[in-house]
């Protein structure tokens, strides 16, 4: 969830517009409804409210001077562009003086209403203006960048990359002073493309103990402290894995509950972070996401499903499955599968094959397109992180959480969806039980083709649940072949195999005792 899109009223936003044309939401806006809707309609365990910690902007707040529109995407700017890690985005409060205590309060919420609070952390890059926009709070640690010495490109002891003798030369027509040029987050240039992350700088890390760890330790203890459950860690592939098996190991010791995920992009590096590094779970960005939009676009077939939960291995629930998320185009967008009517079988295959948990993108879950055309995000079929908008979707979503009938038929439809198949989800049967791929034994035949149907069996301690996935868009009557040996995995006394006869809908899924 961003907060500033959440419970935003604005009913026409302009693109390209500012804050008191477009509006934000706040963190009173995540209420009471809202969260136990979460928790009790959509089965939601965690929330993770991102764009919270204080980045670029270009509007100014009293001990919060504005940025330079140079190096802010958008007006209202990425939130990972961080400016101080010590603080939360003023616009966010009705109060923005007594912005942390609005916050506070919202953690408070969230854990009242049986829900536990993710937020970023942002371990490879700040803002460029970091540190020259009046930080609230002086890290005990020290502030990042304030002993550098940038007469060097670089050093052990230094918190950024520099380029001696080099202005930042930007790919925009703002002018914004910065010499010696330092490294932009994803590019080791003075010269960044307009595709690069020109807006931050990188930190340097070393293999070993530096300042620098100090440093980010401190921050993710702050926020532990305030109560914060888990963090989301952004592209921890850009830093030394040492220091993130040191931060997370020295967490643990004072707060051996918080969670911390990885967005992770590099399959075979998987074993790595859950198990050398210790992160709790992973995106499966790279695995069962791409697998999944492999399929619905044709371009791969339903068996690419087991070949992905069979490279994983024993690492399966340590993923965490999705089919949107900020990064990515929604899923109705005319960018990825046009309608948010053909989900149902990629939700039944990330909800019910395994027991990794799954992430919903708020909006998702009534079909919000992402085809906004919202400023400097563009048309392109994300929900903007960079503007002041106003979601229409979301607004209808809100209104509906507090009982007005504002979704539409469509919307409607696929909230059912949504509900039946997390309920599902929260089974004992599904969550926690056993996993039986019946690919390998049903070949082409009795209305059953592997290459457009998945089918799976879940259970244990003497049930089973057979689930068929239908990708066609056809649905009709298929015939599914269940061996002998798929029930004694499953804990059940059968000696014969059982050929099974199921109805199941177009691009939907059909479940059913066996």
């Amino acid at each position: 969830m961003l907060p500033r899109l959440w419970g935003n009223p604005v009913a026409s936003p302009v693109p390209g517009g500012d804050l008191a044309m477009n509006g934000s939401g706040k963190f009173s806006s995540i209420d009471t409804a809202t969260l136990e809707w979460l928790k009790n309609d959509l089965k939601v365990s965690h929330v993770w409210y991102t764009g919270v910690i204080r980045h670029a902007t270009t509007e100014p707040f009293e001990g919060c001077p504005a940025s330079s529109p140079a190096i802010v995407k958008g007006k209202a700017g990425s939130p990972y562009a961080i400016t101080d890690y010590f603080d939360v985005n003023p616009y966010l409060a009705d109060s923005p003086e007594n912005r942390m205590d609005e916050f506070e309060s919202l953690i408070k919420r969230t854990h009242f209403s049986g829900l536990k609070v993710l937020i970023d952390f942002v371990p490879n890059h700040v803002s460029r203006d970091y540190g020259k926009v009046g930080l609230v709070r002086v890290a005990v640690a020290g502030t990042l960048g304030a002993a550098d010495d940038p007469s060097v490109h670089w050093s052990e002891e230094n918190d950024f990359f520099y380029y001696p003798g080099q202005s930042l030369v930007l790919p925009c027509e703002e002018r914004y002073y910065e010499n010696p040029a330092k490294a932009s987050g994803n590019n080791f240039s003075p010269f960044p493309g307009k595709n690069d992350w020109y807006e931050t700088i990188r930190l340097n890390y070393c293999d070993f103990h530096t300042g620098t760890w100090d440093r980010m330790l401190e921050i993710v203890l702050y926020w532990c402290s305030k109560g914060v459950d888990g963090f989301r860690c952004d592209m921890v592939e850009m830093v030394p894995w040492q220091f993130m098996k040191w931060l997370i190991s020295e967490v643990k010791r004072l707060y051996p509950k918080v969670i911390f995920v990885a967005e992770v992009y590099q399959k075979d590096l998987y074993n790595l972070y859950t198990g050398e590094v210790g992160f709790d779970f992973l995106y499966d960005k790279s695995g069962l996401y791409d697998t999944l939009r492999a399929i619905i676009g044709r371009h791969a077939s339903p068996r690419a499903i087991t070949w992905n939960w069979q490279s994983l291995g024993d690492l399966q629930p340590r993923m965490l499955n999705f089919l949107e998320n900020h990064d990515e185009q929604r899923f109705a967008s005319d960018y990825f599968a046009g309608s948010a009517s053909v989900q149902a079988a990629p939700l039944c295959v990330s909800l019910l094959l395994n027991n990794a948990p799954f992430m919903i993108y708020s909006g998702q879950e009534i079909g919000e397109r992402g085809m906004d055309s919202e400023g400097f995000s563009g048309r392109d079929g994300r929900t903007t992180i960079f503007d002041w908008w106003s979601v229409a979707s979301l607004r209808r979503l809100n209104k509906h959480i507090h009982g007005e009938q504002a979704l539409s038929e469509e919307e409607s439809s696929v909230l059912d969806m949504f509900r039946n198949t997390l309920a599902m989800a929260s089974d004992p049967l599904f969550d926690g039980g056993l996993t039986y791929d019946l690919g390998y034994c049903n070949s082409a035949g009795n209305g059953f083709d592997p290459d457009k149907m998945f089918a799976f069996l879940r259970g244990g301690n003497g049930k089973s649940t057979l689930v068929v996935c239908d990708f066609s868009g056809q649905g009709g009557e298929v015939a599914v072949n269940i061996p002998a040996e798929a029930f004694r995995f499953m804990g059940i006394e059968k000696t014969e195999a059982l050929k099974v006869s199921v109805s199941v809908s177009a691009n939907g899924y059909s479940v059913l005792p066996v």
